[in-house]
């Protein structure tokens, strides 16, 4: 009875296995049926989900994470005009104080490059220009110094600004600044001083009180800016001409002047 049940169960088994009634080998990797999302997919549902979180949070929150890495230039110069006017004097002369005022009108043909017509005029305040020493050569030493007062000059300029900047100040401030170069010609008058010289009768007559000399100009400066039609300017710049000495000898002159004043842009950024 034992080898009859042995041999039924032996027949039977194919059948039950073909039967479905036991998991198959491939059941280990799960139901494939359901499609898999691809990688774009993923990166999309990712930013969706970082964007719903960045919608919670507080404002506060948000301005914190916001950096901004190429902004817009809040100040331009290129097709501009730059109206000037400033105060100084002349550093270099040994004899006299020489105090200036200037204005100058700039066209920036680009952010670098300008071009700029300059006037000067120095007020003259006969003796209260000198300076100590010239008053005590004049008085006790009885010698003559020469004199030479600029009284204006006025120059054609091409002003250069390679090197420029800007700085942070306070909550969201931004301060532009500019370092620039400044080479020209023009003219300069000037006037001897007679007194100085104590030239009298035919030797004064003979003299040449006021000259004019064609000049070289140089120098170079820097231009502070606070908004898109303010700003603020240092500058330095040389002069050098050839004056004529008592009608007879030739003399080269190279006058330094400091200057510092404000600068209007016009018309408004585009």
């Amino acid at each position: 009875m034992r080898n009859v049940l042995t041999l039924l169960l032996l027949a039977g088994a194919p059948a039950w296995a073909q039967s479905g009634e036991t998991d198959l080998p491939d059941d280990i990797f799960g139901d494939t049926s359901t499609p898999q999302p691809t990688v774009a997919q993923e990166r999309e549902q990712l930013l969706s989900e970082a964007d719903s979180e960045e919608l919670a949070l507080p404002e506060a929150d948000k301005r914190k994470r916001i950096i901004q890495t190429l902004q817009r230039k809040n100040f331009m110069k290129i097709d501009r005009f730059e109206g000037g006017v400033m105060g100084g004097f002349v550093t270099n002369d040994p004899f006299i104080n020489r105090y200036l005022i200037n204005g100058s009108l700039a066209y920036h043909v680009t952010e670098i490059f300008a071009v700029e017509a300059n006037g000067t005029f120095s007020p003259d305040f006969g003796t209260g220009d000198y300076k100590p020493i010239t008053e005590q050569i004049i008085t006790n030493n009885e010698v003559t110094p020469d004199i030479s007062k600029i009284e204006f000059y006025a120059s054609a300029n091409f002003q250069f600004s390679p090197i420029y900047g800007k700085v942070a100040v306070g909550k969201g401030k931004i301060i532009n600044f500019d370092i620039y170069g400044v080479f020209g010609t023009g003219v300069v008058n000037t006037k001897d001083d007679l007194e100085a010289l104590q030239a009298v009768g035919e030797e004064q007559a003979a003299l040449t009180e006021r000259q004019f000399h064609p000049t070289l100009t140089f120098g170079g400066g820097t231009r502070v800016v606070f908004s898109e039609s303010f700003a603020a300017r240092v500058e330095g710049r040389g002069l050098s001409f050839v004056e004529v000495i008592e009608s007879t000898t030739l003399e080269m002159k190279n006058n330094f002047t400091v200057l510092a004043g404000v600068s209007f842009f016009f018309p408004g950024m585009k």
